[in-house]
């Protein structure tokens, strides 16, 4: 298959894709593999692939023809095409949730960096970085990564990429619970799509709608939450986007646990974690199991509580994902309160309060703990955060954490 035909067949899967004919592209696309003698155009069919594989949360399928990719670039000898296909390894690995791969891979894509291809990726391998870093509950340099990729959006005029980054930056302030901030962003990510996004995939507008639903889970506003969830979750099904449709199963699960519905809630859980365990995102399935976690003590069987907390906390520390594990400590310890056994009570607290120490989850301010009930926050240009009125009230020269972090130990 020679080069115009190779371009020629591309174009045939990229339209049957686009018309929701998923498994025919895959076909076309394969045969251009199997028979194409062109290196440029092997590369570019294997980032339609890999595209593909993603939104249908086949992500080991994914990782497999990203791994591709990489040597096709290296037969091309062209480190724009090398800068594609290592995002695209970081891309895969962080859909597989192997977090520090990913950011390490992001590293070797930025260190790269040089040609103008390679200078407009570096936004999307900030994101990449940021969502790894979110993974780990390394807020401080997630939080970097996201400002880093937005300016990155802003400067080249890429409103997809800032849609995106504006649906991160909803996920992190959702789970440090400053809900105002995590309602903001997805709405400004919805305001994207609606001003720009005629031409865009569906997608874009669906990851919007998830968000906004999570965030106004948790203000509380359950109708508005359902209703965003509802239309997230129909184009999800129209366009076979198995990933959105595990997330929007397990946000109608916590919307019914909210409504104290658990009856209804536990069978949404049971489908998204069919799902979520079919993909392999095990990130996905912690929140899955804490939210039956949370419905079996509402039930008060607190041993079937402890029989998913086991099977989350495995899962937690195998990724690395401490607020995970901290939630975990503190669900732990009002089991262990109720049921009066005093030493299981407390070493939950200690390890509650080891974990609040290492993600330093607490105001440098006031010293209160951030992310254990709705605040307001505030980050200064160094992307530590603050309790909003704190700074309002103290002000700040410079920011205390870091003064604090400069501090070497004097020798004794």
């Amino acid at each position: 298959m020679g080069q115009d035909q190779t371009k020629q067949q591309i174009e045939k899967g990229l339209h049957l894709y686009q018309s929701n004919q998923t498994e025919k592209a895959l076909r076309v696309w394969m045969r251009v593999l199997e028979k194409s003698a062109d290196p440029a155009g092997r590369f570019r069919v294997l980032g339609c692939l890999i595209t593909a594989h993603a939104e249908m949360g086949r992500y080991k399928d994914m990782l497999k023809f990203a791994v591709v990719q990489i040597d096709t670039a290296r037969e091309l000898e062209d480190p724009d095409f090398l800068t594609e296909s290592y995002l695209n390894l970081a891309r895969s690995n962080e859909k597989l949730c192997e977090f520090q791969k990913t950011i390490s891979y992001c590293k070797t894509c930025l260190n790269m960096q040089g040609t103008t291809v390679s200078l407009q990726l570096n936004g999307q391998v900030s994101l990449s970085m940021g969502n790894a870093f979110l993974g780990l509950s390394i807020f401080q340099k997630a939080l970097e990564c996201f400002e880093k990729a937005l300016r990155y959006a802003h400067n080249n005029d890429d409103k997809m990429l800032e849609c995106r980054v504006c649906c991160s930056l909803g996920n992190f302030y959702a789970q440090i619970k400053d809900y105002e901030k995590a309602l903001f962003f997805p709405c400004k990510a919805a305001e994207l799509v609606n001003d720009y996004g005629k031409g865009w995939s569906l997608k874009y507008r669906a990851m919007s709608q998830y968000h906004m639903a999570v965030a106004y889970r948790k203000l509380g506003r359950l109708a508005d939450a359902m209703d965003c969830c509802e239309e997230s979750m129909k184009i999800a099904l129209q366009h076979g986007d198995r990933p959105l449709q595990a997330l929007c199963l397990l946000c109608f699960a916590d919307i019914h646990r909210s409504r104290k519905d658990v009856q209804t809630a536990f069978p949404r859980y049971d489908s998204s974690m069919s799902i979520m365990t079919e993909i392999g995102n095990r990130l996905g399935l912690i929140q899955v199991l804490l939210g039956v976690t949370k419905c079996w003590m509402i039930q008060k069987e607190l041993d079937k509580a402890l029989e998913s907390i086991e099977k989350a906390q495995e899962l937690a520390e195998g990724l690395g994902n401490k607020l995970g594990l901290l939630k975990l400590h503190c669900l732990c310890e009002r089991i262990y309160r109720t049921k009066g056994q005093q030493r299981e009570l407390r070493d939950h607290v200690v390890k509650f309060h080891e974990c609040v120490e290492e993600m330093e989850l607490y105001c440098g301010m006031c010293g209160e703990s951030i992310g254990e009930k709705n605040n307001q926050l505030q980050a200064l240009p160094c992307s530590h955060f603050f309790h909003l009125k704190c700074l309002q009230t103290n002000g700040t020269r410079g920011c205390p954490n870091c003064r604090r972090l400069s501090v070497k130990p004097g020798y004794v």
